[in-house]
């Protein structure tokens, strides 16, 4: 199935050179595929994975070793943001 897949600010480096520009990409996953999955080929460090929502829901940390998704849904990933 196909899914919109987004890494926002620093974890943009985590996707391919030329999805960079666009923070955002096509993704083919398994049907039976949980977010953790689809996430783990990227590498991106697990302190790093901070806010994950799917189609605007936030999902809890607990959840993203359960939790599939279905055809035409958006995965967004945020990294901890520090600011004053």
């Amino acid at each position: 199935m196909q899914i919109t897949f987004k890494l926002f600010a620093t974890l943009t480096d985590y996707l391919p050179p030329d999805a960079r520009r666009s923070n955002v990409m096509g993704l083919e996953v398994a049907a039976d595929a949980t977010i953790a999955q689809i996430i783990e080929p990227f590498g991106m460090p697990d302190k790093l994975v901070h806010l994950v929502l799917v189609n605007g829901t936030f999902i809890p940390p607990e959840d993203r070793a359960t939790k599939t998704l279905v055809d035409g849904d958006v995965l967004a990933i945020w990294p901890p943001i520090a600011g004053g």
